[in-house]
């Protein structure tokens, strides 16, 4: 029987069903809020007190082997009997929204996992590389009583800096071949990285690439004087995995500062307000009336977003 959030009774079965482990109300309530079925802002809003749940956000750029060390990240975590939530965020086409979910491909061995939850998320036009609704699909998560909760990012735009003002700690995955990409971003990334990870570390210059970054970002350059770690790995043969688990074990169970708390909540607070006030802006009602003005002479895009 599919129940639905329109009701304070289905919400209830809904919301208990989460918190005893139940994977199919928890992906029936992703949904729900995903598609915004009536009721789902009032489950939200029910929600109960979270789970201590550490968020543990891993982006970087296409190709740098972020999902590959999330599937080692998984088996670790299973092994040790721990709860596991994925979501895997990729990129939508911008003109008919749709994407490939290539992480159902990759984490194929998990999806039927019992201690293992994987979503696969499209940006939906997102410009910042996350999913429109990704603060709300995490607190479900933690509603599960998950140990760990894996952000997986698109790794483009704005999304490196998103991540932060979600997750409780955030690894940036590169490359050596990055190197003249972190002089460029290098400021944004090392404000957010709370571990920096060289992959695919047995390619030319890996060391030096991993030596500049360690130098870039020692002490002194955060604001809190705190290091940032470098580590090294190989994903493909499970090289540098142990010491990268160990790191970020050493920050479980993510024990955030009161003023790291209240930056975070104000980021999610800001961002779920612009999503409440931009909610009558409907983009395909906004393209039908672009193409009609363009019909028009001297079609100014200021002119007709002042007016809109």
């Amino acid at each position: 029987m599919i129940v639905n959030p329109d009701s304070t009774n289905s919400r209830k079965l809904l919301l208990q069903s989460m918190q005893q482990g139940d994977t199919r109300s928890l992906a029936r309530c992703i949904s729900f809020v995903e598609n915004e079925v009536p009721g789902y802002s009032e489950l939200l809003e029910e929600l109960p007190a979270h789970h201590p749940t550490g968020i543990i956000g891993i982006t970087g750029p296409p190709g740098a082997g972020k999902s590959t060390l999330v599937d080692l990240l998984i088996g670790n975590f299973t092994e040790n009997e721990k709860k596991v939530g994925v979501l895997c965020v990729d990129p939508s086409s911008q003109f008919h929204l749709g994407a490939l979910l290539g992480d159902r491909v990759r984490m194929s061995e998990w999806y039927n996992h019992p201690r293992v939850f994987i979503r696969s998320l499209a940006t939906r036009g997102s410009l910042g590389g996350l999913h429109p609704k990704i603060i709300e699909i995490t607190d479900l998560l933690k509603v599960s009583a998950f140990d760990y909760i894996i952000i997986e990012t698109v790794g483009v735009g704005q999304s490196e800096i998103e991540i932060a003002g979600l997750a409780d700690i955030t690894i940036v995955v590169l490359v050596p071949e990055a190197g003249d990409e972190i002089q460029n971003m290098k400021a944004g990334l090392a404000e957010i990285a709370d571990i920096f990870v060289v992959n695919k570390s047995d390619r030319p210059g890996a060391d030096q690439f991993a030596n500049s970054l360690r130098l870039m970002t020692g002490p002194g350059f955060k604001k809190n004087s705190i290091e940032i770690p470098v580590m090294q790995t190989i994903a493909s043969q499970k090289k540098g995995l142990p010491e990268l688990i160990e790191k970020i074990l050493q920050q479980h169970p993510f024990t955030l500062s009161p003023e790291r708390k209240s930056a975070l909540l104000t980021e999610k607070a800001y961002q779920l307000l612009l999503h409440k006030r931009m909610k009558d802006i409907n983009k395909n009602k906004l393209r039908e009336k672009i193409q009609q003005e363009l019909k028009k002479e001297n079609f100014n895009l200021y002119k007709f977003v002042a007016a809109w």
